[in-house]
C-alpha cells in the first residue's frame, strides 16, 4: 500500500511537471504521435484491480461545483448517470452519452450530511444512447470522462475541435487509438497528447481508491484562469 501511494505521488508530480513545462521533449512527442495508428496489442488482464470507493461521483461533483460555475456538460460513458444527476441538482445542464441506457440508482449517499438520499423512480437525466463521437461534443462547455473506456483520446480531440473543456479520469488503454511507449504511464501519454492538441492541462486528485488522478484541460474560454485549488478531497 505504501509503495502504491509513493508511485501515485510520483506520477502526480510528473503530471504537474508536464502541465507546466509543455510536455516531454519533442522526441518523446514524435514517438507518441508515430504510434497513434498502430493496433493495440491485447493480453489477458490478471491483475487484481483495487476496489473503488462508492463515492467517486460525489467527490467529482463536489470538486466541479466548488471550482466552476454551472455549465452545459456531457457525461461520457456515464452509466447509470449519478454524476449527471448530482450536477443537474447543482444547476448544471447535463447529458449522459452512453451506448446503454440505464435507470438512475435508487439512492446515493450525500457526503455533506452523511445520509442516504432516495432518488424517485420518476427522476431522469438527459441521455444520448450512442457510442461517443466527436460531433456529440458540439454545444457543450465540458466533456467529462470518468473511466470512459476507449474515449479518452476522442474526448481530447473533440474538445480541441469544438473549443470546450474536458475532465478525464483515465483508467485503461483498451480501445484507444494509441498506447504509451515503454516507460511512459498512460496518464503521461494522454497529458502529452492533450498538450500537442493545443490544450492547457492540469492534474488533480480526489480521495477514492484506484486510479484517482484526473486531468482537466481545454483551449477555450470555459477554463478561464487556473487559480482553483488542486483539491485532494
Amino acid at each position: 500500500m505504501k509503495r502504491a501511494k509513493q508511485r501515485s505521488e510520483q506520477l502526480f508530480q510528473q503530471l504537474e511537471t508536464i502541465s507546466t513545462t509543455g510536455g516531454h521533449e519533442d522526441e518523446d512527442t514524435e514517438n507518441l504521435l508515430s504510434i497513434q495508428s498502430q493496433i493495440v496489442l491485447r493480453a489477458t488482464d490478471t491483475q487484481k484491480q483495487p476496489r473503488m470507493k462508492k463515492f467517486r461521483f460525489q467527490l467529482l461533483h463536489q470538486w466541479l461545483t466548488e471550482n466552476f460555475p454551472p455549465a452545459k456538460a456531457a457525461d461520457i460513458g456515464g452509466g447509470k448517470g449519478l454524476l449527471s444527476f448530482l450536477l443537474a441538482q447543482s444547476g448544471w445542464n447535463m447529458t449522459v452519452i452512453d451506448p446503454v441506457k440505464q435507470a438512475l440508482p435508487p439512492k446515493y449517499k450525500d457526503l455533506e450530511v452523511g445520509k442516504r438520499v432516495r432518488i424517485e423512480p420518476t427522476q431522469t437525466v438527459q441521455h444520448i444512447t450512442a457510442e461517443f463521437e466527436p460531433e456529440h461534443a458540439a454545444g457543450f462547455d465540458f466533456l467529462i470522462g470518468m473511466h470512459a473506456h476507449g474515449c479518452n483520446a476522442k474526448i481530447i480531440d473533440s474538445a480541441a475541435q469544438y473549443g470546450c473543456a474536458f475532465v478525464l479520469f483515465p483508467c485503461c488503454v483498451i480501445d484507444e487509438p494509441f498506447y504509451p511507449r515503454l516507460g511512459v504511464h498512460w496518464l503521461e501519454a494522454l497529458a502529452d497528447y492533450a498538450i500537442n492538441k493545443g490544450h492547457t492541462i492540469r492534474p488533480f486528485r480526489l480521495n477514492f481508491k484506484g486510479q484517482n488522478i484526473g486531468l482537466i484541460g481545454g483551449n477555450g474560454p470555459q477554463i478561464g484562469h487556473w487559480d482553483f485549488p488542486k483539491s485532494n478531497l
